[in-house]
């Protein structure tokens, strides 16, 4: 898997240095193996658009100039508790989409059985993006990951309205299943800890 990984994101800078798309989304819970975080860093330096969802751990340091400048990132943290991991290459543009099991921690990467799955299918692929999309359109609970480690939360700015990324995830993933929402006509109430 890291061997893989490496060699996806070198080929996206093989493809900014030759000027065709070169970008990466990256969507998992816990970013800190020091040699992957050195091959993005790499990466942004050669001119890669990389796109980080990273829900806990991230060690890598976003928009850092002449280091992580073409790196920017978010962590939602809210009433869900996700596992979902997904990566994107533009790969010169036919994109590669994986879904895997492990985040990019020495312990994944290194000493546990994990998978990571391409996924070919277009139709899978496009729900996946939307995903993606949905998460970084949030405003309610997304932070952001900045140089200066403030992870400050998104604000919607006057004329946008405000969006719950996991909640507009699961109501998008209602509606493509065509199931009906078995809280549609429940109202949760929240329970403090």
């Amino acid at each position: 898997m890291r061997r893989t990984f490496t060699q996806l994101i070198n080929k996206e800078i093989a493809n900014a240095k030759a000027k065709k798309p070169a970008y990466i989304i990256l969507k998992m819970n816990n970013l800190v193996d020091r040699k992957m975080i050195n091959h993005l860093y790499k990466a942004s330096q050669a001119g890669v658009k990389i796109t980080l969802i990273v829900r806990g751990i991230c060690s890598l340091v976003c928009g850092v100039r002449d280091i992580s400048e073409n790196i920017t990132g978010v962590s939602i943290v809210d009433k869900f508790l996700e596992h979902m991991r997904i990566f994107v290459f533009a790969n010169g543009g036919d994109e590669k989409y994986f879904i895997s099991s492990a985040d990019w921690m020495t312990r994944n990467l290194d000493h546990r059985c994990e998978v990571a799955v391409e996924v070919s299918d277009k139709k899978v692929q496009s729900i996946l993006k939307n995903i993606l999309k949905i998460q970084l359109s949030g405003n309610t609970k997304a932070r952001i990951l900045d140089q200066h480690l403030t992870n400050t939360y998104k604000k919607p700015a006057a004329h946008e309205r405000k969006v719950r990324a996991q909640d507009e995830v699961y109501n998008y993933l209602l509606k493509e299943t065509g199931v009906e929402s078995p809280v549609k006509k429940t109202k949760l109430t929240p329970v403090k800890l």
